[in-house]
């Protein structure tokens, strides 16, 4: 079986590509809690679960130094707090606080808001869509280029 027209894929990669990146909600989820983007996937990456400097780092794919200047912001900001590392007493978990949670829901409220255009969709129409977007999902990634 053969692939779709090339130019057509383009198109619809496009498209797709245009429709998610016109639709930038760092600068929303920045504005609304005072934060740098890159605070904000701090806080959603703690959310799910409490993390080293150096797992944070890579969860973050960003250098050490870095994330514990990232870390010692939001600790100043009452949103994280540094524990003892329950099985490493040299290391510290890094976890959020009720206000840090408080936090990465508001984040997550804003990011995961659909926009207009989608919303207004009709039905089946959203039920086509997402349908194709699972499809593609199941297919083996593409590998970095």
């Amino acid at each position: 079986m053969h692939g779709a027209d090339p130019d057509a894929t383009s198109r619809a990669w496009r498209a797709m590509s245009d429709l998610v990146l016109d639709q930038d909600r760092r600068v929303a989820v920045s504005a609304a809690l005072g934060l740098s983007f890159a605070r904000v996937r701090a806080l959603r990456r703690l959310a799910a679960q409490p993390h080293t400097l150096r797992e944070l780092a890579a969860k973050l794919t960003a250098d050490p130094p870095y994330v514990t200047v990232i870390v010692d912001d939001l600790e100043q900001r009452g949103l994280v707090q540094r524990t003892p590392h329950p099985e490493d007493r040299r290391a510290k978990l890094v976890q959020l606080t009720d206000a840090g949670r408080a936090a990465a829901a508001r984040a997550d409220a804003i990011l995961d808001r659909p926009p207009d255009a989608l919303r207004e969709l009709p039905a089946e129409d959203l039920t086509t869509l997402l349908r194709v977007l699972e499809r593609l999902q199941q297919h083996p990634h593409d590998a970095a280029q």
